[in-house]
């Protein structure tokens, strides 16, 4: 890990940007932070503090006048990649709250605020159809339907301000929840992407984890629901490295950090069967320079900062230092 770390350490930008092209920004940026945090290391202290302060400052300059974490022009690509620089810049932001101190603190605070506005001004944009209330859209809300993938992340968002001590009222947390659970598909024993005829067709392991881990973070621990998805993901196991093993949905890293994440809180044998596999995997895989290979199955063009801040993401639960991911 500590290699891992130091190879994102090696990338970051004069303007504090943690390296990704403009696609990836700010959430690139925002998973490394998370990465940083979850071995240990503070903003403002020791050997990556100084490091720490200046991503989340570039972070912070990124957000809108409406709230929107997203530095891309309004179009095609605005309208799918922002929908998760917001929440993904959110959460990282909810979780160093604590550990900065004033005037940065004060910044931070205003930013999470406009934030969670933003957010439930989108969760609460559109009513039909009944099934996707309580679910978030890409931004564009008239030409996509709510899906999973979006949610979870903005549940994280929501759990990591609450956790800091914002008002984020449980009904936001409980029509999210809602939504998610309309997600679960009986017959595949898993979660779907979300409830369109095309989307309740889509499957990954990230979408099993991103169902596991947004239940759990909401208090439902070890659901029927969950119990019957976790299977799912042992059945699927991530020792093919870099390659989807369902659809061309199945991104590697992205499924490895949300399965990680979502087994870990369930505990148990369920983790005991899952972790050290995903272990041995990523250290057998783990190039020379400290990173993991590029995404191999789709957001390639991301680069080798997203998949290792994703890595190292998937190898954190142990520590249980991220607030977030405390089961």
């Amino acid at each position: 890990m500590d290699r891992g770390l130091e190879f994102l350490s090696r990338h970051q930008n004069l303007d504090g940007s943690i390296d990704a092209p403009p696609l990836g920004q700010p959430a690139v940026t925002s998973f490394g932070v998370i990465a940083f945090l979850g071995r240990g290391h503070v903003p403002g202290e020791g050997r990556y503090g100084d490091l720490l302060s200046r991503a989340i400052d570039y972070v912070l300059t990124k957000q809108q006048p409406d709230g929107l974490f997203c530095d891309l022009p309004k179009g095609r690509q605005w309208n799918i990649y922002g929908a998760y620089h917001h929440p993904i810049s959110g959460l990282m932001l909810g979780e160093v709250y604590g550990m900065t101190q004033s005037p940065r603190q004060e910044r931070i605070r205003q930013a999470i605020d406009r934030a969670l506005a933003y957010s439930r001004k989108r969760q609460t944009a559109f009513t039909e159809p009944e099934e996707e209330r309580g679910g978030w859209r890409y931004l564009l809300l008239d030409e996509c339907n709510a899906a999973l993938s979006s949610t979870a992340w903005e549940l994280m968002f929501d759990r990591s301000a609450r956790n800091a001590e914002f008002d984020v009222p449980q009904e936001y947390v409980d029509e999210a929840i809602a939504f998610v659970k309309r997600c679960y598909v009986p017959q595949m024993g898993t979660f779907s992407y979300g409830l369109s005829s095309y989307r309740r067709k889509q499957f990954s392991r990230s979408m099993a984890g991103a169902g596991i881990l947004s239940l759990s973070l909401a208090g439902e621990h070890r659901s029927e629901m969950a119990m019957q998805t976790a299977s799912f993901v042992l059945s699927h196991p991530f020792d093919d490295f870099n390659r989807g093993n369902l659809t061309r949905e199945d991104r590697y890293f992205y499924g490895a950090y949300y399965c990680s994440q979502a087994m870990f809180q369930l505990g148990g044998e369920h983790w005991q069967k899952f972790y050290p596999g995903l272990l041995k995997t990523f250290f057998e895989n783990q190039l020379e320079n400290g990173a993991w290979p590029r995404e191999a199955n789709k957001d390639e063009h991301l680069g080798f900062c997203y998949s290792t801040s994703f890595a190292l993401l998937a190898l954190t639960p142990p520590y249980q230092l991220l607030p977030i991911y405390q089961r």
